[in-house]
């Protein structure tokens, strides 16, 4: 009877990784209902939404292409970055000045880094939270974790029930039968991840619910001016709505220095 202790430890893994998930989603959906009538007067700056889209990595690339359309910083295009006005305008362009250091020249991947843990950023993550707009970094971090432990779960279970098929027979029960029984705890995983993804969408958003809603109507809203048009696609979609070669090239480098 081998197989059925095997069996025990598949459910045990299966259950208790399941259960770690479900109890943080139902944290999560919380924290969703408590700040569901948050930010309805609020206008999102572009810090704001660059955050909410993307996180402080966001922000950071947002921070360094606004300076770049303004000639005070330059991204050239093999991926190193130089400052042209070391007078920071606000204290995100100041956190990109001070993590590019006082040569005035560094690499684009880590000034990115360096920014994207700046005060600056950090204080801004706060404030977010503190409007509801943000979903709080133990909510991002216990939902994620949960969904990467049902995912091992899955694979436990697998190796389990092969396992139990190889272990000698003897007088146990067809092997069918002992596949059909750890079919159920890796049906259950399953289960937990399918029905995760279709309720959560991203497993770790940026933005509650409510910043969710004024990044949709910040998107569907004309921008001020085409600079400022350019700047909200960037933050809300990122370095890809980057236009122009020189700067498409330059942040090329800096994701080909991050795989590194």
């Amino acid at each position: 009877m081998f197989w059925v202790l095997l069996l025990v430890l598949a459910w045990a893994v299966a259950g208790a990784a399941c259960a770690r998930l479900c109890l943080a989603a139902v944290r999560a959906a919380a924290l969703d209902r408590r700040d569901a009538g948050a930010g309805r007067a609020h206008d999102l700056t572009l810090y704001e939404a660059a955050f909410l889209s993307g996180g402080p990595a966001r922000v950071a690339d947002l921070t360094m292409v606004a300076m770049a359309r303004q000639r005070r910083l330059l991204l050239a295009h093999t991926g190193w970055a130089t400052v042209v006005d070391p007078r920071g305008r606000d204290e995100m362009e100041r956190s990109v000045i001070g993590a590019i250091g006082p040569g005035g020249q560094s690499r684009i991947a880590p000034v990115r880094a360096a920014a994207a843990a700046a005060d600056a950023v950090r204080g801004l993550a706060d404030r977010l939270v503190g409007a509801g707009l943000a979903v709080p970094a133990g909510a991002r971090t216990n939902v994620a974790a949960g969904v990467r432990q049902v995912r091992a779960a899955a694979v436990a279970v697998l190796v389990l029930g092969a396992a139990a098929l190889l272990a000698p027979g003897g007088s146990e029960p067809p092997r069918s039968l002992v596949a059909l029984w750890f079919a159920l705890p890796l049906a259950l995983t399953l289960g937990c991840l399918v029905i995760a993804r279709g309720e959560a969408g991203p497993y770790a958003p940026w933005a509650s619910p409510a910043g969710q809603r004024l990044l949709g109507a910040l998107a569907r809203r004309r921008g001020e001016g085409d600079d400022h048009s350019y700047l909200t696609s960037v933050a809300v979609r990122g370095v890809r709505a980057v236009g122009g070669p020189e700067l498409r090239a330059a942040f090329a480098h800096r994701e080909a220095y991050e795989r590194d």
